[in-house]
């Protein structure tokens, strides 16, 4: 029983990944879709703590975790943009079918997490944007986003744009560093000290928003510790 106690943790993150998609898609709650994102991304968490605290490793824990995460952080996300694009494209010419744009981000997202479990280069670093970090870019950024007749057609075009980014970016080979610990000194931890600490300075003045500008900020710092590191081999 205490070795299934991960693949249960999992299985409640595919949940909130359901209940995300319910809210977003039927209700139009992207506030709520975004707090059970924010919630499998804690599932998602704690799945990986336990299996190692109780050594619990198994292939079936591995693809359980990927479907969990495909998703929370892929699908959901993509219901959330679909039911935005769908409001934000009305009546807008030449875009009435924009909105399916928005399944490119679970398509990239099964894509990239396909790779994942093959490529054994991530195991203490990433390539390309990870899902849950992608998950929870959307599930922010769309929640305070006011549409007007004004600004209906910048939005649309927009986020048009940063879908087809934001999913180059999944399946990139751009180095990404993790925010796992093996050791709690500075040295060889400083990117994710500065990631920690900028976190809790955007989410305490920008609450939810912050969450977007978190995923963007790892992304630049990502790439610019990825330069850094060409410049020193050179």
């Amino acid at each position: 029983m205490m070795k299934n106690i991960p693949n249960f943790i999992t299985c409640l993150n595919l949940f909130s990944g359901c209940i995300s998609c319910v809210l977003a898609l039927t209700f139009g709650n992207y506030v709520g879709a975004l707090i059970f994102i924010l919630l499998a991304s804690v599932f998602d968490f704690l799945d990986g703590f336990f299996a190692r605290l109780l050594k619990s490793y198994s292939p079936i824990g591995a693809q359980l975790d990927s479907l969990a995460d495909l998703v929370s952080f892929g699908v959901a996300p993509g219901f959330i943009v679909y039911s935005f694009l769908l409001n934000s494209s009305a009546g807008i010419p030449y875009c009435e079918k924009i909105y399916f744009l928005a399944f490119l981000i679970p398509i990239f997202a099964a894509v990239r997490l396909a790779k994942f479990n093959i490529d054994t280069r991530q195991k203490s670093s990433f390539l390309g944007l990870p899902v849950p970090a992608n998950g929870l870019f959307w599930g922010s950024l769309i929640q305070v986003i006011n549409l007007s007749e004004s600004n209906q057609v910048f939005f649309t075009v927009f986020i048009a744009i940063l879908i087809i980014i934001f999913c180059l970016l999944m399946v990139s080979e751009l180095p990404m560093y993790s925010l796992k610990f093996t050791h709690f000194k500075w040295k060889g931890n400083e990117y994710p000290y500065i990631t920690i600490v900028v976190a809790l300075i955007l989410i305490s003045y920008f609450l939810l928003f912050g969450i977007c500008l978190i995923v963007t900020f790892y992304i630049f710092l990502s790439l610019i510790k990825y330069l850094l590191g060409i410049n020193k081999k050179k």
